[in-house]
């Protein structure tokens, strides 16, 4: 049986998106959400017809030819000329899955009423979404200022039977698809094209794909933080809740419940240690990987926020009698949160890291390089280096676009957010790190397997069990990049049983 979302007022959330993206909804506009577009559309239609002075993107130019009057005759050629122009993204493709997000993002905020577009209109952008047409969109070109203008300009060209997309698998061009549909172009009115231009669903796309994403690496980072720990015969003592009631930041208490949840009934770490400390890399856990929840939680509550928000321009305001010209697709709120979530999620790879390298290192009992006889086999040395590789550019790419700023439209939008580079930027972040934690489960499952016949607790045993399906102990090498692409497979693929704390 199809299973159908209707598109409401009602608030999206993360539970929502995903349950749609993963079990292939179909979206559907609610009766209550076709009321408020109809309502908005007949009175922008009925003040257009009105009025005699300039409205902003109604009636004139756009950004710094606000000033330049269109005659009524043209503003359906005006609204058109406008997708067609702004259509000047480059660089990478924008993965499949953040196009499908754009298109749910912007048919919800269309459908609050406030933007004054066509009915038929985003009919046609559900049509685009339930039949899997995917606008080709590139990577490059936004400052998230006028929203996310050459994105969703590329976005939007398949509307109009411009552009290309993906469609049943090939690249086809977007007039080819229409016609295979029975699909009419989509022939735009008075503001419609600024109301699909203006708005930030590039942006919060990338936001909600990688939250998604941070949200699944943040549980493995503590699983596979417990393996290591375990795995390096580390001491249970620093999460004992005692001594994170007394700085009861939520992420660290979580986190330090969470790693001795994991580790319950292990014979490794309750066994005596010789040892009264560890590195910080295992010690600090709690306070690392708790810092980054909170990070990781504060930066969804905005991304929330913004994706049940209207940010195009001009707003129509049915209600009041009101067309406002604001500032509502300005990126700042996402290009800092992005910011924070890159920052964040890069110290989940820095620290893993140091995991890593500690596991390698010779200490605790573990052979160097975490094989059986060194020397002739170099083992796990070189993932190391890949991970060590990864985390100095993740580094590097953390630093804040949202401190930047060029201005553009001959100094009429003289501050920009970079929101667009600091969200694409964020989800190769998150990427990076999903590799480097492969390559700590990679070390730890193998550093595991010299502490037996010493157990560690039922929860990793079975988690372990279930990687050992995918990745095999390394007695003598081997050719070790092809494991650890098993071990990224795993991640993105394996699924882990909730542990209880």
């Amino acid at each position: 049986m199809e299973k159908i979302y209707h598109i409401s007022p009602n608030p999206l959330s993360f539970e929502i998106i995903e349950t749609i993206l993963n079990e292939n909804y179909q979206l559907a506009i609610s009766e209550e959400a076709t009321a408020l577009i109809l309502k908005c559309k007949k009175y922008l239609d009925d003040k257009v017809a009105k009025e005699d002075g300039p409205v902003y993107g109604i009636n004139t130019g756009f950004g710094a030819l606000h000033n330049i009057s269109i005659s009524k005759d043209d503003l359906s050629k005006l609204q058109e000329n406008l997708v067609m122009s702004h259509a000047c993204g480059i660089g990478r493709e924008v993965p499949r899955d953040v196009v499908k997000l754009m298109l749910m993002l912007k048919i919800h905020a269309l459908s609050l009423g406030n933007s004054g577009v066509q009915l038929k209109t985003v009919q046609r952008l559900c049509d685009f979404f339930n039949n899997g047409v995917y606008p080709i969109v590139f990577e490059q070109g936004s400052l998230g200022a006028s929203g996310d203008l050459a994105p969703l300009a590329h976005l939007f060209l398949p509307l109009l039977g411009h552009g290309e997309v993906h469609y049943k698998g090939e690249k086809m061009l977007a007039s080819d698809m229409l016609k295979e549909n029975g699909w009419e172009p989509i022939k735009l009115e008075a503001k419609e094209g600024l109301a699909l231009l203006n708005g930030t669903q590039f942006m919060s796309s990338h936001g909600v794909y990688t939250l998604l994403k941070a949200f699944r690496l943040s549980k493995y980072a503590d699983i596979i933080a417990a393996t290591s720990l375990d795995a390096f015969d580390g001491r249970i003592e620093p999460f004992f809740p005692q001594l994170h009631t007394v700085r009861p930041h939520k992420g660290q208490i979580e986190t330090a419940r969470n790693v001795k949840a994991i580790l319950e009934g292990s014979e490794i770490i309750t066994r005596e240690k010789k040892h009264v400390q560890d590195p910080y890399s295992f010690r600090c856990v709690p306070q690392v990987h708790g810092a980054i929840k909170d990070a990781i939680n504060y930066v969804a509550g905005v991304v929330l926020t913004e994706i049940n928000s209207v940010t195009d321009n001009p707003m129509v305001f049915p209600d009041d009698d009101m067309i406002v010209s604001g500032g509502n697709f300005h990126g700042e709120p996402l290009a800092l949160a992005m910011d924070f979530l890159s920052i964040a999620m890069s110290e989940i790879g820095s620290i893993s890291e140091r995991r890593t390298y500690r596991l390698i290192s010779g200490e605790r009992g573990l052979p160097e390089f975490l094989v059986a006889n060194p020397g002739l086999n170099s083992g796990f040395m070189i993932p190391q280096y890949s991970a060590a590789s990864i985390v100095s550019l993740n580094k590097q790419m953390a630093t804040p676009s949202s401190v930047d700023s060029i201005p553009s439209s001959n100094e009429q939008e003289d501050h920009v957010s970079m929101g667009g580079n600091a969200a694409t930027k964020a989800l190769k972040i998150s990427d990076n790190v999903e590799r480097v934690l492969a390559i700590e489960l990679f070390n730890a499952a193998q550093a595991m397997e010299f502490r037996k016949p010493a157990k560690t607790s039922p929860y990793l045993e079975n988690f372990l069990s279930q990687y050992r399906e995918f990745v095999d102990f390394i007695n003598e090498d081997k050719i070790m990049y092809k494991e650890i692409e098993k071990s990224v497979e795993f991640l993105q693929t394996g699924t882990f049983d909730e542990f209880s704390s």
